[in-house]
């Protein structure tokens, strides 16, 4: 009896702990040219921010504020929902939360882009940041429009 033979392990090994990704972020939901379209339209919503940003002097500022405040809001909103698919938050709110999401944001924000995008063409002085600063919201537009039609293919069509 002292060598243990007739007393067995009553309790399991501990289980271990699920590796964590580093700081949770994973590419696994957003995957191809879906990344591609999203890591560039935050760039080029970002380069509309900076480039605005380096504008002296302007004619008709009301346009040139406008389009700041829809360029910068398009930059973080892009940002946010590239957050969202790469970290642990689109197990937290689920796919169709996340789908849900993406489907009502990206056209309002490309809607947004569009109607800054014509304001501040309007209103600018022509100068070449002014023109920068057109050409990087309308290829951010663009990246916008090209998830708009994969989300509506794959939300409304295939649904």
């Amino acid at each position: 009896m002292e060598n243990g033979a007739v007393y067995n392990e009553t309790t399991e090994p501990e289980a271990k702990a699920p590796r964590r990704r580093p700081f949770g972020c994973t590419l696994q939901h957003l995957r191809g040219w879906r990344l591609t379209a999203k890591v560039v339209q935050a760039i080029f919503s970002f380069l509309a921010v900076v480039c605005e940003e380096i504008v002296d002097d302007c004619i008709y500022c009301s346009g040139l504020y406008f389009f700041e405040f829809i360029s910068c809001s398009a930059f973080l909103l892009s940002l946010l929902i590239l957050c969202v698919y790469c970290t642990d938050m689109y197990e937290s709110l689920g796919k169709e939360k996340v789908q849900k999401l993406n489907f009502w944001a990206v056209p309002a924000i490309g809607a947004w882009l569009l109607l800054a995008s014509i304001v501040f063409s309007a209103t600018c002085s022509g100068s070449a940041v002014e023109s920068a600063a057109c050409v990087s919201l309308k290829m951010a537009r663009f990246t916008l429009y090209l998830s708009g039609i994969w989300i509506f293919c794959n939300f409304c069509i295939c649904s």
